[in-house]
């Protein structure tokens, strides 16, 4: 039998953090977990570990499909793995969660009022303040805490919906942070003689033998 490793359990990260923003808001702070530790591991080791070892919701959309046969295995269109298309998606991530931090410290300065409402797809805002208790937090603190929610949650659906239309981790071909770390890689082996070593292909479901790889460059 084969030997499980602790972090093969992951992909019970992201359901625990959807799962515990439900009940109090707070908890989606726990999210910059996910922007702080790929980004740690590029700068510090030079390598993609993260995205190929510890990423939950990339576990997640490889368990999914072989539990409830819910992708349709098809090969995602080239568009979503070119440089513009990750380039461009990557500037427009980070430009929402600009407009997070310029709201939170808004409400920090007193300029704004508090916003309670958890943002779908940037589009459908959810109610959320009659059943979730922040107790005597800061507005500003619960404000963070409903931006990076939304944030999250809509990264996720839309995460969701590619791996239902094409391959599991068709979302690992554009997500922000890989993005983001790859450049890091990159840069840090400018100027070496070897190749880089940090800029492996993207597994589109690493535990499923029958699927290919993507590659990114």
């Amino acid at each position: 039998m084969k030997k499980q490793h602790w972090y093969e359990y992951l992909w019970l990260w992201p359901i625990g953090y959807f799962t515990l923003g439900l009940f109090n808001i707070l908890f989606a702070w726990m999210g910059l977990i996910d922007f702080l530790l790929p980004l740690f591991i590029a700068v510090v080791f030079g390598n993609k570990a993260f995205c190929n070892r510890y990423c939950g919701r990339g576990q997640l959309f490889s368990l999914l499909p072989r539990k409830l046969n819910c992708s349709s295995w098809k090969p995602a269109p080239r568009l979503l793995a070119s440089p513009l298309f990750r380039y461009g998606f990557l500037l427009f991530f980070l430009t929402m969660f600009g407009a997070i931090l310029s709201r939170t410290y808004l409400v920090f300065q007193g300029t704004v009022s508090l916003r309670e409402t958890v943002d779908l797809l940037w589009v459908f805002s959810l109610p959320w303040a009659q059943s979730h208790s922040t107790g005597s937090a800061p507005a500003w603190i619960v404000q963070f805490g409903f931006g990076l929610y939304s944030l999250m949650l809509t990264s996720a659906v839309i995460g969701l919906i590619v791996m239902a239309l094409y391959r599991p981790r068709t979302w690992c071909s554009f997500c922000p942070m890989g993005c983001m770390t790859q450049l890091i890689c990159k840069a840090k082996q400018r100027g070496k003689p070897e190749p880089p070593k940090c800029i492996p292909p993207v597994p589109t479901a690493p535990h499923d033998d029958g699927e290919k790889t993507t590659q990114v460059n």
